[in-house]
């Protein structure tokens, strides 16, 4: 049931005891001028004819130009929500919300922005090394260019990038976050809930109802006719990529994520993920329809990518928009596909690498005359950790940097672009010494080394893929994880395919330690974790953000996730008139 406000009554007896409302966008709320949003306003009960919803002071369908929805019974249940769908506001400033059901109120600020000059960057790259923490770079960097007596002998390309700052990257609801509320905010500059893309985590039943936020890439679609291009190596539907362009309550939507894509038309997209893709009676679909969404991008003007030939291909003038899909999920990381060939290796062996997907979608993209905004990201960082394989996470560390270099190279003398390389949360991971098989005694208590004891690792020198090609050294990195299940620590990388750490004890049982890595030397960790978990967490740590280009001025010292975008937009002078 719906019924139109109109001046401050919502015209609805009360049916129950007062409660306070929720009001979104939430307090101390950063709002670019001009960008759309969803107001909804949560009341506990059922109305009363004495509820009231004012803009500073003002009946709200004054000051905002138009009458909101009342939903008298929200999901048929005894509460009533306000909705007003589509909102902007033009005018910077401060905005103070006051909601009231007759007898209780809530009030919340929100802060209206808009860039204070007028456009300095013509292009906006965003690069994300999902959950990538300080050990995954310094652990990069000793095995891309190994160490001697305190000194690397090279350093990172990120290494080089003249701003940094440390980021904050607490969400709406937890402390903690995950990449759905990270990555969303990031891409619109407001703080949601754990699995949210695009939306405020309200109390909404369906997961596509909850109250929107406009992304990054969709306002300079509308209002600055730039392209967008998303590349990664997880499945395209994972949190991070979606984040460009998805409103859900849940990211695990992805057959409406996918919808939602080609609704949305970035000019290029690539990674995994082709499984949400094809109609349900392909082999390895997801869809429960008979609806092939590559057959649908192909109509829409879209070449069609599936291997590293195909994108070579592709990288000439007549492609304007490109969709690659190069794996049914997740894509391979750099140890699996070029050194170990495990994983799906086998089924996909022709997968690109990161590299040569940024190659060729910077290709595509800078043909628009009025720029782009290209999301990058080398996704397969956290899912490693997640597993607590730190090898597979340090070698797609260097993947990341090697991406980073492809772009800066494009970059070359131009300042017309603005570059930020940046985690979207933390692990808890720590490099505390070397595993060293010469020497005697026990592996945990003589081998692991510390202090005077941890040495220099012999991975050798880079190869001309730029990483160590044996991981298994004699004296390798010795990384822990705060925070795990039940595991076997085996104290050498997992050789025959990524690691599983915990199992199911049963088709309901608690997840225990991995048998497969009960192996001659190694130790049985207790985990810290619940018993529900299969894998390690992700942590509240600061992350460390890089920055180079137009409007990397303002990070600085400490700042908050949601400065990425208004720094992103700043550059591009949004919110302006």
């Amino acid at each position: 049931m719906r019924a139109t406000i109109a001046g401050l009554t919502l015209g609805i007896l009360l049916s129950g005891p007062s409660l306070a409302q929720t009001i979104y966008p939430i307090n101390r709320a950063e709002i670019l001028a001009g960008s759309k949003f969803d107001l909804k306003v949560e009341f506990a009960s059922i109305a009363s004819a004495g509820a009231r919803v004012t803009v500073n002071g003002r009946d709200h369908a004054e000051a905002l130009g138009r009458a909101a929805t009342l939903m008298a019974r929200e999901d048929d249940k005894d509460q009533s929500s306000l909705l007003l769908r589509d909102l902007s506001i033009d005018i910077p400033g401060e905005y103070i919300i006051t909601a009231t059901d007759g007898t209780a109120s809530a009030t919340v600020k929100w802060t209206v922005y808009a860039a204070p000059v007028a456009r300095r960057a013509k292009n906006v790259i965003l690069v994300i090394g999902d959950g990538m923490t300080p050990t995954n770079v310094t652990a990069a960097r000793m095995l891309q260019g190994n160490i001697h007596q305190g000194r690397y002998g090279r350093q990172l390309q990120i290494d080089s990038l003249p701003v940094t700052a440390t980021v904050g990257t607490s969400g709406q609801d937890s402390i903690v976050t995950d990449s759905a509320n990270s990555a969303s905010a990031y891409n619109t500059g407001h703080k949601s809930g754990v699995n949210a893309l695009g939306v405020y985590a309200s109390r909404a039943a369906g997961t596509l109802d909850h109250p929107k936020v406009e992304t990054l890439g969709e306002i300079i679609k509308r209002r600055l006719n730039m392209a967008v291009g998303i590349v990664t190596n997880t499945e395209i539907q994972d949190a991070t990529p979606a984040a460009v362009f998805s409103h859900t309550r849940r990211r695990t939507d992805y057959i409406p994520i996918t919808d939602q894509m080609l609704t949305f038309a970035p000019d290029v997209t690539m990674g995994g993920g082709s499984a949400a893709f094809l109609p349900q009676a392909t082999a390895g679909s997801r869809r429960r329809d008979q609806i092939d969404m590559i057959e649908a991008y192909k109509k829409a003007g879209y070449t069609f990518v599936e291997d590293a030939a195909g994108l070579a291909a592709a990288a000439n003038p007549a492609t304007t928009k490109l969709l690659g899909l190069f794996s049914l999920g997740n894509m391979d990381g750099a140890l699996d596909r070029f050194y170990l060939k495990k994983g799906n290796v086998p089924r996909f062996p022709n997968q690109p690498d990161l590299t040569d997907q940024v190659r060729v979608a910077l290709s595509v993209l800078e043909r628009n005359p009025n720029g782009f905004y290209l999301m990058i990201e080398s996704g397969m960082i956290d899912k490693y950790n997640h597993a607590l394989d730190a090898e597979r996470a340090h070698y797609d560390t260097i993947m990341l940097d090697q991406a980073v270099k492809v772009v800066m190279d494009w970059m070359g003398a131009r300042n017309d672009t603005l570059l930020i390389v940046v985690a979207d949360h933390a692990h808890g991971m720590g490099l505390y010494g070397t595993i060293d098989d010469a020497a005697a005694g026990e592996m945990v208590r003589d081998k692991v080394g510390v202090y005077a004891q941890s040495g220099e690792p012999t991975y050798g020198p880079a190869d001309e893929r730029g990483y160590p090609a044996d991981v298994n050294a004699t004296r390798r990195l010795m990384t822990g994880y705060a925070a795990t299940p039940d595991y076997y620590e085996t104290f050498r990388p997992s050789l025959d395919g990524p690691r599983v750490p915990a199992v199911r004890s049963g088709p309901d049982g608690p997840y225990v330690a991995n048998g497969k890595f009960n192996v001659p030397g190694s130790v049985m960790r207790s985990g810290n974790l619940p018993r529900d978990a299969e894998q390690g967490v992700h942590t509240a740590d600061d992350v460390i953000l890089r920055a180079t280009g137009p409007g990397s001025e303002i990070f600085r010292g400490f700042t908050d996730n949601t400065a990425v975008f208004r720094a992103m937009a700043e550059a591009l002078g949004l919110g302006r008139p």
